[in-house]
């Protein structure tokens, strides 16, 4: 079997097995019924019928060779997916961005909070995964029950080039018309958001450095981040 981390064996170290991974086996019925019980919408989730009929529309044309996934938040290190082969790659026609409005998971209705996506820009640094043929049915089973789990995110194949030629790339990209998307926020404002608010999972900051954080151990750049990260910290006094 050929080496996933053949190209870049220093990522070996930081992207976890898919075996040790939260998301793949996620029950996603235990965890809506833990929203009901905080009082959370009923109708957060997709239902899984949509979800599927999604995943079958996006993957249609697609099936007859490898897949590539792209990753630009947590996914790059905890993909939760088996892959054959891992390369660093750059999208030219997206930003990460801090577009996501929470106020549940890390905010609440009162502070709520922001999550990570990408939205339209001038270029994201992140991993490509491939997904080899034979494995894309249930690969992408567990990769849309992440993802898609609720509102928020369009599918969307693009184009992405990688030290090792240009690959043809599934990515999770900021859905305008999803409630739940609020381009355009100040980046003062951003950050005034992400340093107090707090939810069910746990504090903003601590998402926003956790991403920060690894973003630095991959060696990915991304001076967004970096700005705002700092603007958070000043805020919360160091």
């Amino acid at each position: 079997m050929t080496d996933p981390f053949r190209h870049h064996p220093g990522l070996r170290d930081q992207i976890r097995p898919a075996e040790e991974s939260f998301f793949r086996n996620l029950d996603v019925d235990e965890i809506h019924r833990h929203v009901l019980a905080t009082g959370g919408d009923p109708d957060w989730r997709t239902p899984d019928d949509l979800r599927e009929a999604n995943r079958r529309a996006v993957l249609e044309g697609h099936l007859d060779d490898d897949i590539w996934v792209f990753a630009y938040g947590s996914l790059m290190w905890d993909p939760a997916m088996i892959f054959a082969e891992v390369r660093r790659a750059h999208a030219p026609e997206f930003a990460r961005t801090f577009c996501m409005w929470d106020d549940g998971g890390r905010g609440s209705p009162e502070q709520p909070g922001l999550m990570l996506g990408i939205d339209a820009g001038a270029g994201c640094d992140g991993l490509v995964f491939r997904i080899e043929r034979e494995r894309i049915e249930h690969e992408t089973f567990v990769l849309f029950r992440r993802e898609m789990i609720a509102e928020g995110y369009v599918p969307t194949w693009s184009m992405m080039s990688t030290d090792h030629g240009p690959v043809e790339a599934l990515s999770f990209v900021a859905d305008h018309a999803a409630e739940n998307i609020r381009p355009g926020i100040p980046l003062d404002e951003q950050a005034r958001m992400i340093a107090v608010a707090e939810g069910l999972l746990g504090t903003n900051f601590a998402y926003l450095d956790n991403v920060h954080a690894h973003l630095s151990a991959l060696n990915v750049s991304d001076p967004y981040v970096d700005d705002l990260f700092a603007r958070v910290t000043a805020l919360r006094g160091g």
